[in-house]
C-alpha cells in the first residue's frame, strides 16, 4: 500500500533553483535562511537518485535522513507516581 521511504537533505547554493527538486521526489521543505531542502523518495531509488542530485549545478552536499530508523515507541520502567500527588 505505502512505499518505503527515506529523506534526503539537501545543501543548496541556489534556493531558488531547489525548487525544481519537485520532479525527484516529494519536496517536504524549503529552508531559504539555511539553504537546505528536505526531499522524500522511495528507498529502492534513492542511491540512483543521490547519484542524479548530485549533477546538478546548484546542489552542494546531500546527507541521508536517519528519522526511519529512530525508534518512536517509548516504554516506561519506572512506577506512575501521579496517584500519590492527587487531591
Amino acid at each position: 500500500m505505502f512505499t518505503e521511504r527515506t529523506g534526503l537533505i539537501i545543501w543548496v547554493n541556489d534556493v531558488k533553483a531547489a525548487r525544481n527538486l519537485d520532479k525527484y521526489g516529494s519536496l517536504h521543505y524549503i529552508s531559504k535562511k539555511m539553504h537546505y531542502a528536505v526531499l522524500y523518495v522511495p528507498a529502492s531509488r534513492a542511491e540512483e537518485i543521490t547519484r542524479n542530485l548530485l549533477r546538478l549545478p546548484y546542489v552542494k552536499s546531500i546527507e541521508r535522513s536517519y528519522r526511519n530508523e529512530i525508534k518512536t515507541e517509548y516504554n516506561s520502567n519506572m512506577p506512575d507516581k501521579t496517584r500519590f500527588y492527587t487531591l
